[in-house]
C-alpha cells in the first residue's frame, strides 16, 4: 500500500490517500481540504496516478478533518465512512467553526456508511481493519492495514504526544485504554500516520511516548 500525504487548512490536519497499487484503489482519509488550491493538489494527484476512490474514511468527525468532505463526495461519487457515535460534530459542524472564528460555507452531510470496530474494508487484495479507538471523541477510529503495517492513527496517537480530551465527548482515561488496548499492542515495526504533524512508529511511542 502507498501513502500520500496532504496537509491541509489553518490547523495543519493530514489527510492521506492510502492506495494499491496494481489495482488503482484508494481511500481519502480525513479530507480536511479548506482552502480551493488544496482540493485542486488532491485531483492532480488522484488523476495523475489514475486512481478509483473506493472510500471516504474519517477517523473521527472534528472539522478540521471534515471540511472537505462534501467536495469528496461531490467529486469522486463516494459517501463518508465513519463511527456514528460522532455524528453530533457534524450536527453542530456550523456552530463549531464560528466559535473558533473560521468562515465555512460548507455544511458536511450526514455519515454514509456506519462503520464499526472489526469491520475490515478492501483496497485491491489488501485489507484494511477499522479499530475503535474511542477517547479523543466518541467515534475515534483508526485504519490498519496489517500487510503493510500502517496505522492511520487521527487524532488519538502523535508521535510523542496523544489527542486532546477537554472536548464534551473526550475522554482521558478512555483515550488511554484505547492506545494500550488496540494500538500498543499491533506489531513495533508498523508506521504510524497521525492526524496532525510526523510519522512514527509503535515501537518509538512505546519507548518514548510519556503518555502511554
Amino acid at each position: 500500500m502507498k501513502v500520500k500525504t496532504f496537509v491541509c487548512n489553518m490547523l495543519h490536519e493530514n489527510c492521506y490517500v492510502a492506495y494499491d497499487e496494481p489495482s488503482r484503489e484508494a481511500a481519502i482519509i480525513d479530507p480536511g481540504f479548506y482552502w480551493d488550491e488544496e482540493k485542486r493538489r488532491l485531483e492532480r494527484f488522484v488523476q495523475e496516478h489514475d486512481l478509483q476512490v473506493k472510500y471516504l474514511l474519517c477517523t473521527h468527525l472534528h472539522f478540521d478533518h471534515i471540511f472537505g468532505t462534501t467536495f469528496i463526495e461531490d467529486t469522486y461519487g463516494v459517501k463518508v465512512s465513519a463511527s456514528l457515535e460522532d455524528s453530533a460534530w457534524i450536527s453542530n459542524f456550523a456552530q463549531t467553526v464560528a466559535r473558533f472564528g473560521i468562515p465555512s460555507d460548507v455544511m458536511p452531510r450526514p455519515v454514509g456508511h456506519p462503520i464499526h470496530h472489526g469491520d475490515t474494508l478492501m483496497l485491491g487484495e489488501e485489507p484494511l481493519q477499522c479499530l475503535s479507538t474511542p477517547g479523543h471523541s466518541a467515534g475515534g477510529t483508526c485504519f490498519y492495514a496489517s500487510q503493510s503495517h500502517l496505522l492511520f492513527s487521527g487524532d488519538t496517537l502523535f508521535q510523542g504526544s496523544i489527542g486532546r480530551t477537554d472536548f464534551a465527548d473526550g475522554n482521558y482515561g478512555q483515550l488511554i485504554r484505547s492506545i494500550q488496548q488496540e494500538l500498543l499492542p499491533l506489531p513495533p515495526n508498523t508506521i504510524v500516520y497521525p492526524g496532525h504533524g510526523d510519522p512514527t512508529t509503535i515501537e518509538d511511542e512505546m519507548r518514548y511516548n510519556p503518555y502511554v
